[in-house]
């Protein structure tokens, strides 16, 4: 009995300094996504781009006020229809996409009122999934591809609540 009291009280006086290495900020987001992306991606070697609509989900945590590490998955979705000329007659394609990534790392941020401009750098992996409506384009792309992502750039929250 007395092994069992002294194992919990380790427990509840090493829990204050266990829980403060935690961090206790962050952000989360979800919500649409818009993305233009080359047909090179697609497979096709056109000038034309494919436009694609989805959803983005993060979650960041704090490991200093202003550096954070950030998870970030999202998924688009689109079609685009191209026309090829072989040998004198036109061809139509309609290629569908499916594309989702998972990336991870680092972002800086800085809170001035209400308003928090960050930057961000997230490396990770992609795949997209790709299906056409023609024969002909069996000849031009792949059916899937996963291979390495990345993602520069920054954004500015705005703080409209609290909580939000």
């Amino acid at each position: 009995m007395r092994k069992i009291g002294f194992i919990s009280f380790v427990l509840l006086l090493f829990a204050g300094p266990a829980s403060a290495q935690i961090p206790t900020s962050g952000n989360v987001f979800f919500g649409y996504s818009y993305e233009n992306m080359s047909s090179s991606a697609l497979g096709f070697a056109n000038s034309s781009r494919a436009n694609l609509n989805g959803w983005e989900a993060s979650v960041e945590g704090k490991v200093f006020p202003w550096v954070g590490f950030v998870a970030d998955v999202a998924g688009h979705y689109g079609s685009q229809s191209y026309v090829f000329n072989l040998g004198g007659q036109n061809s139509s394609v309609n290629v569908d996409a499916h594309e989702f990534t998972a990336m991870f790392g680092p972002r800086v941020s800085v809170s001035v009122g209400k308003l928090r401009p960050f930057a961000q750098a997230l490396f990770g992996v992609g795949h997209i999934t790709t299906s056409q409506t023609a024969a002909v384009a069996d000849n031009f792309a792949q059916p899937s591809d996963t291979s390495f992502a990345w993602a520069l750039g920054g954004g500015l929250d705005y703080k409209v609540i609290r909580p939000i």
